[in-house]
């Protein structure tokens, strides 16, 4: 039964509300607010944390930082490996090492914004994939600010939290989300979350429990905040004092059940300690990339089950664990850290651009110039091809003297991208921010604010005719991955561009799932040409150049196409891409990670049968031009 707000609720705006005030069902709709004895911080072991401080039937939430993991949910896999211990997973970002909860049977449910692997590409795992289809484990899907909005919720004890987000989506269909006219307009609510208890990696704790992070932040500490019971914790390091330190304690004492000292207990996860002149006193490591990538490739493999036995189940200790990694490899991490080398960028490929990478460089094109041309104060860059045309976009323009902040959900604000490293989320890219912040201060007041102009660069994995797009599960087929920050942004920002290589699995008639409404999205740029809003509906402007007849070239894009596409009767040909175009996306992405999986061979171009059309016209409907006044749901 889908939860109600009631009207008396949201009427009665005197004092603070108790969370029984909204009808839900399942753990997080429950209020007794189990109010934890007040004691000193229990300092212990990690298997004394898990078994002391996590119960059977928890709804355990995994807090996401820019540490990605914890030793405590390795702890947590090794207690509970073959149990039904029925837990709800609260975890944002679930990344391949999330399979490894999957396999351990102890999970009942999962609430979470992405569901697929971080490393070396953003793709489905068919470990979530089996569980969900299967009924195994039940998935509740959100985007990353609700999700940090119901959190916030429940942190707050208020019944509801107002969002921009998920309406004329899908997961507006899920039971925690309503719609509803008040005297000041029409709001989206989302519901409380109320994880039992939150798992945490920090930098450094003090002798009272108090726990410092650096930002950028991720989801924040909302959730730790939330917990009914508290949080347990494992940090780099134990001080005496953190009070020089102050402004990064995110986690007070009083919410704190218990401390692990554990160093390198975030692996394959790092440790930021600041930016220099504010530096946490850790030594902090970088993300270890090969590891991340070693349980991707074993979660594909049948003998899965071999790999966690062998990194999970069988090191008795944390200690045995990082002997296991040994010390030579925990001091590269390190050292990378602490003097970032030169990433190589790789030998100078003279290939011919393929298609994937000629759509990035025409998304480049056009990003530079509709910064241009509005104004536009930041672009958000979405994750792997998406984002490498930004980078490209905005370098471009801020060349030519426009003041535009690359942005990322991690918590990144005018960031510079680092040649030879496509990951979006990288360490590197931490050090050259101007704010190093969180998703909600990022998404919710920055790329979305109503008085910042903003432009989103996203893939997709199915669009439609009227641009909604599809990232989280196809009718009849399998699980994808789920929102991440892709609904916040399409649905919020002022105009929306996205990329991708055209096929039919791609390109559909109509998405079974809208994971993000296609409203303001106004351009989608393709291997095979451009398509863009007209009449509400995506139709081709602008085709790829190539040696054959543009009624052939067409003719190409009609048969990629799921739907019987309009022609523009003002169809123009796009700018040929030459290796010099390429050569900055391929600085980048060196190995090809994001580049080299053009999905239909393109023939070079002939030069001399193809028309000079020099630009992408822009967009200008209503829903790529219109600013963020209209404040009813945001």
């Amino acid at each position: 039964m889908k939860a109600r707000v009631t009207r008396t609720s949201l009427s009665s705006m005197h004092g603070k509300y108790i969370l029984c005030e909204v009808r839900m069902g399942g753990t997080e709709g429950a209020h007794a607010m189990d109010e934890p004895a007040r004691r000193s911080v229990d300092f212990c072991r990690l298997d004394e944390a898990v078994s002391r401080y996590v119960r059977p039937g928890d709804a355990v939430h995994v807090m996401m930082g820019h540490s990605r993991w914890s030793a405590l949910v390795r702890e947590l896999v090794r207690q509970h490996w073959g149990r039904p211990s029925e837990f709800t997973l609260i975890m944002a970002s679930l990344s391949s090492l999330g399979a490894v909860l999957f396999r351990s049977g102890s999970l009942k449910k999962v609430v979470t914004v992405y569901s697929g692997d971080s490393f070396p590409v953003f793709t489905p795992n068919p470990v979530f994939q089996k569980a969900y289809t299967s009924g195994q484990v039940e998935v509740e899907n959100w985007s990353f600010l609700t999700y940090i909005q119901r959190l916030r919720a429940a942190a707050t004890g208020v019944p509801a939290v107002v969002t921009g987000s998920v309406r004329d989506s899908s997961m507006a269909e899920n039971d925690a989300y309503e719609e509803m006219d008040t005297a000041f307009g029409r709001v989206g609510l989302v519901a409380p979350l109320v994880p039992d208890v939150t798992l945490v990696h920090a930098a450094v704790a003090d002798r009272q429990g108090n726990l410092a992070i650096a930002p950028p932040m991720f989801e924040g500490v909302v959730g730790a905040l939330a917990s009914r019971r508290g949080v347990i914790a494992t940090v780099e390091k134990v001080v005496d004092d953190l009070r020089p330190w102050s402004t990064m304690v995110r986690i007070p004492a009083h919410r704190v059940l218990g401390v692990v000292e554990a160093p390198f207990g975030a692996h394959p996860g790092g440790v930021f300690p600041g930016p220099s002149g504010a530096r946490l006193p850790v030594r902090g490591y970088v993300e270890d990339v090969d590891h991340w990538i070693a349980v991707r490739e074993a979660s594909r493999r049948p003998d899965f089950d071999d790999w966690i036995e062998e990194w999970i189940l069988a090191p008795a200790d944390h200690d045995a664990y990082l002997a296991k990694l040994g010390p030579e490899r925990l001091e590269e991490l390190a050292l990378a850290a602490e003097a970032p080398a030169p990433l190589p960028v790789g030998a100078r490929r003279e290939d011919p651009p393929n298609g994937t990478e000629r759509a990035a460089v025409w998304l480049a094109d056009l990003v530079a110039r509709r910064v241009e041309e509005t104004g536009a104060d930041t672009v958000l860059a979405g994750a792997g091809l998406a984002n490498l045309a930004a980078w490209v976009g905005v370098g471009r323009a801020k060349e030519a003297g426009h003041r535009v902040a690359l942005a990322a959900e991690l918590g990144l604000w005018d960031y510079t991208p680092t040649p030879g490293d496509p990951f979006i989320f990288s360490f590197s890219n931490f050090p050259s921010s101007t704010m190093l912040l969180d998703t909600e201060q990022v998404l919710g007041n920055l790329v979305n604010g109503r008085f910042l102009r903003s432009i989103a660069c996203v893939g997709t994995a199915q669009i439609d005719r009227h641009g909604n797009i599809n990232t989280t599960r196809i009718d009849g087929g399998p699980y994808l991955v789920g929102s991440g920050g892709g609904n916040d942004v399409i649905t919020n920002a002022d105009e929306v561009l996205v990329v991708g290589t055209m096929d039919r699995r791609r390109f559909v008639e109509r998405c079974g799932y809208v994971t993000s409404p296609g409203a303001r999205v106004g351009t989608v740029v393709t291997d095979l040409g451009v398509l863009s809003k007209q009449d509400g509906e995506l139709v081709l402007t602008h085709v790829a150049p190539g040696p054959e007849p543009l009624a052939d070239r067409v003719a190409r894009v009609r048969d990629h196409c799921g739907w019987d596409v309009t022609v523009s009767p003002l169809l123009r040909e796009l700018r040929e891409v030459t290796n010099a175009d390429v050569a900055e996306l391929r600085s980048f992405d060196p190995e090809g990670y994001f580049l080299g999986r053009a999905r239909t061979p393109v023939a070079p171009a002939a030069p001399a049968v193809r028309a000079q059309v020099p630009s992408i016209a822009p967009d200008t409907t209503a829903a790529a031009t219109e600013r963020k006044t209209d404040v009813r749901t945001r």
